[in-house]
């Protein structure tokens, strides 16, 4: 979801929820610490030179247990960021703390702001020799002209 995205969503919300992927939600008392732009700048192992750039959430649970980020607040955190670091229309990623912070992608269902895990991937796989995934094929559906009596295939 890019920040215009989010932008264009809280004004219809009365809450502003976040749940992860497995259906637990983020406690209602959390505050978003952080708005900003973390630029990675990396090579990849086939040798390509790259940047990305995300707009980064970062949410924290405290023992407020009273406090609601109200989407209209949330938009004023956001607006503030955009006037104060000149931050670009880019892809969010929410770094939230589980086990360790995660990092994940921020989608909406219609109702919830939904954290999608992350996955990592070799972004050079033709150059790093990665074998291109075999196609599953059910041998019922084979066409089996070939290994008739006397065809030579055997």
């Amino acid at each position: 979801m890019k920040l215009s995205n989010i932008k264009e969503i809280l004004p219809a919300l009365d809450n502003v929820e976040f749940q992860l992927e497995n259906g637990t939600f983020v406690p209602e008392h959390f505050h978003v610490t952080e708005i900003g732009v973390i630029t990675k700048h990396f090579i990849d192992c086939g040798g390509t030179i790259r940047n990305e750039k995300v707009v980064n959430f970062q949410l924290w649970n405290a023992n407020d247990f009273e406090h609601r980020l109200k989407p209209t607040k949330l938009l004023n955190i956001i607006k503030l960021s955009e006037e104060k670091l000149d931050i670009e229309d880019a892809e969010i990623e929410v770094e939230y703390q589980s086990e360790t912070v995660g990092k994940y992608d921020l989608n909406f269902n219609g109702k919830h702001f939904v954290l999608k895990n992350k996955q990592t991937a070799c972004l050079a796989s033709d150059a790093c020799g990665i074998p291109a995934e075999k196609q599953k094929v059910k041998l019922s559906e084979l066409n089996n002209a070939c290994c008739t009596p006397n065809s030579g295939c055997c």
